[in-house]
């Protein structure tokens, strides 16, 4: 049953640019998550399954310490060197977040650990999406 909202009036500003092709979007869509996860996601693989990603706070020592995800590793984005990563198996995926969408630190620690050779996938929202979940902080 068609949607009784919709109308033949002409084209609404987001009609006007046609949507992708199938088969482009579904290329588009799986690349991005590739590259990204979301904070429910994280929430539910550090609790309900077992972890297999390092979860990187990347923001300073100080504003990881005021609260953080439950469970992160601090290392801001400029102590991620092969040396400081020496500890973790080549093939680790790490999982990188900062403030949140108005910061762009998880964006360059995602890039210096790719141009590491890691694995890497950014957790969209920061710790702000975090806290919009309702999800708690730890702190310390």
């Amino acid at each position: 049953m068609a949607d009784p909202a919709l109308t033949s009036a002409g084209p609404s500003v987001v009609a006007k640019t046609p949507a992708a092709a199938p088969d482009d979007a579904v290329a588009h869509f799986a690349a991005k998550l590739a590259f990204e996860t979301d904070c429910a996601d994280v929430w539910y693989a550090t609790t309900q399954e077992t972890r297999d990603f390092v979860l990187l706070d990347v923001r300073t020592p100080a504003l990881f310490a005021a609260g953080h995800v439950p469970g992160a590793v601090n290392i801001p984005t400029r102590q991620l060197t092969e040396a400081r990563l020496a500890d973790y198996p080549a093939d680790t995926l790490f999982v990188v977040y900062c403030a949140g969408p108005h910061c762009n630190g998880s964006t360059k620690a995602a890039l210096k650990l790719a141009r590491l050779g890691r694995p890497v996938k950014e957790m969209i929202g920061g710790l702000t999406g975090w806290i919009d979940e309702g999800l708690g902080l730890a702190r310390g």
